[in-house]
């Protein structure tokens, strides 16, 4: 029987503190993928001096767990990580030099103790507060047409889209992951608007798969028989569902 290959040199040191990140992705950095992000926070923690945990095994890696980032393209004002730490830190401490050693665009909002906190990250993150800004381009954008296309989209039971995957397309039910969608009143903070524009307000449940806003702009594209302008679409919120709203908070 083979002998199985046990890594040399000591056990990795134990976790005893989590730290949950909320981050946002501002300007060109909406362009950056999850695994570009993945890479430049892990710079970040060694530039900061973060005691990271990591994993054993041949192959040790920094013990930090995504959950559901936001889709390449779109900004984001509530993305979250939790980092592993092999000694306590004060998170209020961490969050300026964690900021300052990622790039402009990747900005931390705030780090708390994630064992203060209820719940797992990933069980905590039920549903998106959107903002889809139809840009006007010179011409404004048809109010009456965005009213039409949110409208028939709130009246319909199912309305499904297609997403190519990994195994081929698949439908996703877009209506069945919208909770509200109104058109903004007032300039959204964090959504830089212009004369002309259109801001559509859009709560969504996740669902897995998670759908994603430019499957809303395509929905709407479908029911309405206008086509609409392609949006650029910021996450203002995400966290648990209370009722039909999403909260802004992970705590209690």
């Amino acid at each position: 029987m083979a002998t199985r290959r046990v890594p040399e040199g000591p056990a990795p040191d134990p976790t005893v503190q989590r730290l949950r990140v909320r981050y946002a992705k501002r300007g060109r950095m909406r362009f950056t993928s999850t695994r570009d992000f993945q890479r430049a926070l892990e710079r970040a923690v060694r530039r900061a001096g973060l005691p990271v945990a990591f994993s054993a095994g041949f192959h040790p890696h920094p013990k930090i767990s995504y959950a559901n980032a936001a889709p390449t393209g779109t900004a984001s004002e509530a993305e979250y990580v939790e980092i592993a730490l092999t000694r306590r830190v004060d998170p209020a401490r961490v969050a300026p030099v964690l900021d300052e050693a990622l790039p402009d665009g990747l900005d931390v909002v705030e780090v708390q103790d994630a064992d203060d906190l209820p719940g797992a990250l990933a069980d905590r993150l039920q549903g998106s507060l959107w903002a889809l800004r139809l840009r006007a381009d010179g011409t404004p954008v048809d109010t009456g047409a965005v009213d039409a296309a949110v409208a028939a989209l709130l009246a319909a039971e199912e309305l499904l889209v297609t997403r190519m995957m990994k195994k081929g397309p698949r439908e996703l039910d877009v209506r069945a992951a919208v909770l509200g969608m109104t058109v903004a009143a007032d300039q959204v903070p964090g959504v830089p608007a212009e004369p002309g524009d259109v801001v559509l307000l859009v709560t969504l449940r996740h669902t897995v798969p998670t759908v994603r806003p430019e499957e809303v702009w395509t929905a709407l594209g479908l029911v309405g028989g206008t086509p609409l302008p392609r949006p650029l679409s910021t996450r203002l919120r995400q966290g648990p569902l209370v009722g039909d709203q999403v909260s802004d908070s992970l705590g209690g």
